[in-house]
């Protein structure tokens, strides 16, 4: 039988939850008119995306993101908030509070396979806890883990079974924080269903409520990816994403560097150190993006000659595609901890406690923020 809608009753795709149709093949949800009635029937994009590794940008209006969540506030259930820990600011839920209402809500810290082995985790759920009360949230428990690598899965269902008290379950996020890969093991550890949501590394694979049985007559039910512009990860060609979101545990780079010392990240991104003692500056970004070292009164000649080509990621024909580069003027005070995050990019860690003034240029829109060092 075609899984349906709970509501219309109205066939949905089994793997991103938006109703099938088969009018229209340049709408979500578009499948041949003879797929309509087959069991599990998916949407034409999520094939492509299982077989092909191939996605089809659809268009899904962000104010149907919000009415989903605003109608949590009016149910009962354990709200699941998973967020990415490579890109934490840029993955939490602004104003989720507002929108779960008095429902619990559990943080589920995901990806944590991506920092370095020799990780203190204890001092990271300690920020953890730091930075979400900064951002506002008020989560019943935090949990790390890894849904890839299955590290802390255990604690996350035990932490579900003790908060949601017989409830359903909601599961919100942004995109590309994992979402569907964490709901995946759960259907296949504690369900009867033998199908999956589609797992993808592009935005907005889940288009519409996806409700999973459970035993006791309740329901997960798998929410969108929110979607937000100030992600770089959001915003580049398909090709520049695969190399921004790492898949290995990342290698931090050092660099000790003099002021008026400039580091590119491709063409995606330029770190300049311009005024500061001598000191080291430590990059967690993914193995795949080339980083370039310069002198900061050569970086715009180099930039202008090696764009696309020695400066790359995005290569020559993607350029176009990434927006002109916005210049952050950052103050790291003396005596600090801190780290400088690109949404989407990563962070670079200043080591040393002598303070620096330093400038970023991202493209326009990508949040820089200055925060706590991590790790």
């Amino acid at each position: 039988m075609t899984a349906s809608d709970a509501t219309t009753g109205a066939p949905v795709c089994s793997g991103c939850g938006v109703r099938l149709q088969s009018e229209s093949p340049d709408k979500p949800g578009y499948v041949p008119e003879q797929a309509l009635g087959r069991e599990d029937a998916i949407c034409r994009r999520c094939f492509r995306i299982r077989h092909y590794n191939d996605v089809t940008h659809v268009a899904v209006d962000q104010d149907d993101f919000l009415r989903m969540l605003s109608g949590i506030a009016g149910t009962d259930s354990l709200v699941v908030h998973i967020v990415d820990l490579f890109d934490f600011e840029g993955s939490v839920i602004s104003g989720l509070q507002r929108f779960v209402g008095n429902n619990p809500v559990l943080l589920v810290v995901n990806k944590i396979d991506l920092l370095p082995k020799s990780t203190n985790w204890n001092r990271v759920r300690n920020w953890v806890q730091r930075q979400a009360k900064l951002l506002g949230l008020k989560p019943a428990e935090i949990v790390l883990c890894s849904a890839a690598k299955r590290t802390g899965f255990d604690r996350v269902i035990e932490a579900i079974q003790a908060l949601r008290g017989g409830r359903d379950i909601y599961v919100v996020g942004a995109t590309n924080v994992g979402k569907s890969t964490l709901i995946n093991r759960l259907i296949r550890d504690y369900s009867d269903l033998d199908r999956e949501l589609t797992v993808s590394r592009y935005p907005g694979t889940t288009l519409d409520q996806i409700r999973i049985p459970l035993d006791d007559s309740r329901y997960i039910i798998d929410t969108p990816g929110i979607v937000y512009p100030y992600r770089l990860t959001e915003t580049v060609p398909k090709g520049v994403l695969q190399r921004l979101l790492p898949e290995k545990p990342l290698k931090p780079l050092v660099y000790q560097l003099n002021e008026r010392q400039t580091l590119f990240f491709g063409a995606l991104a330029r770190f300049d150190f311009v005024r500061g003692e001598p000191q080291s500056f430590t990059l967690y970004v993914s193995p795949s993006l080339y980083v370039h070292r310069t002198k900061l009164e050569r970086a715009d000649e180099v930039y202008a000659e090696h764009k696309g080509e020695l400066l790359a990621p995005p290569n020559a024909d993607e350029l176009d595609a990434i927006a002109p580069w916005t210049r952050h003027s950052l103050r790291i005070p003396p005596g600090s901890r801190t780290d400088i995050s690109i949404s989407g990019l990563g962070w670079i860690r200043a080591n040393s406690s002598a303070g620096a003034f330093v400038e970023v240029y991202a493209p326009k829109g990508v949040h820089v923020i200055l925060r706590e060092a991590m790790i």
